[in-house]
């Protein structure tokens, strides 16, 4: 007896350190006008350590709203978010931005980079906000690591798309984030772009033991993830 309550705690407490991330019957609703409509629909999701999981679906099946939920960007109308054993949902919208400063990493389709600042710039400005020490050098470290060295001083409006994404992605993992959202990432690259962008992003995880979540409608990239998760009609399938 006293063995198996040693081997369940120890599986209860191995179970809470692989799922960091945990939706227990998530919903998201709007409301226009007169009408209800219902984004998400009881989801329930679990995320481990280092995993890496493709949601895939057509437009408009709440595939976006997701990433917005999971990132704080948006609270549900009701249902738990749980992150690294904290129920986000409970929290203020300051408490939920201290979290996504320092642990969530959030890439987009548009690169939403400021376009007076140089590459080294951007990056450098998400670590200087976050009090780190050396901010231009670790911003140069990391587009060196993604083979930008010869577009440090270089605007957003000189640089191609894809030196753009890897800037924009740059700055996404400069605090080197446990949780990684990419919401279409390689929606607005030509192929060869993005498929040095799908390889720059799996082999930063990989190294650095981040878990990642991309939606895509690109089956190549949605394939590359360890798990793929399909949304219909706001509910997963």
């Amino acid at each position: 007896m006293c063995t198996r309550k040693i081997i369940k705690t120890f599986v209860n407490k191995f179970l809470i350190m692989e799922t960091f991330l945990k939706l227990k019957q998530i919903n998201l609703k709007y409301q226009t006008g007169k009408y209800n409509i219902n984004v998400l629909k009881n989801i329930n999701l679990n995320i481990k350590k280092k995993e890496t999981v493709s949601v895939v679906g057509e437009s408009g099946s709440g595939k976006t709203s997701l990433i917005m939920l999971i990132g704080g960007l948006e609270k549900p109308t009701s249902g738990k978010i749980t992150f690294q054993n904290q129920e986000i949902t409970e929290l203020s919208e300051d408490e939920v931005a201290e979290i996504r400063k320092k642990n969530i990493g959030i890439i987009f389709q548009s690169f939403y980079l400021i376009p007076n600042y140089t590459a080294v710039e951007n990056v450098a400005l998400t670590l200087e906000l976050n009090n780190f020490k050396n901010p231009e050098k670790e911003a140069k470290t990391l587009l060196d690591r993604f083979g930008l060295k010869h577009r440090f001083n270089n605007l957003p409006s000189q640089l191609s798309g894809g030196e753009q994404q890897r800037v924009a992605i740059a700055r996404s993992i400069a605090m080197k984030p446990e949780l990684i959202l990419a919401d279409e990432p390689t929606g607005n690259l030509d192929t060869e772009n993005s498929i040095m962008i799908a390889n720059i992003l799996f082999k930063y995880v990989k190294e650095e033991g981040s878990s990642l979540i991309i939606v895509t409608h690109d089956p190549k990239l949605a394939d590359k993830a360890k798990r793929k998760i399909k949304i219909k009609d706001g509910k997963i399938k």
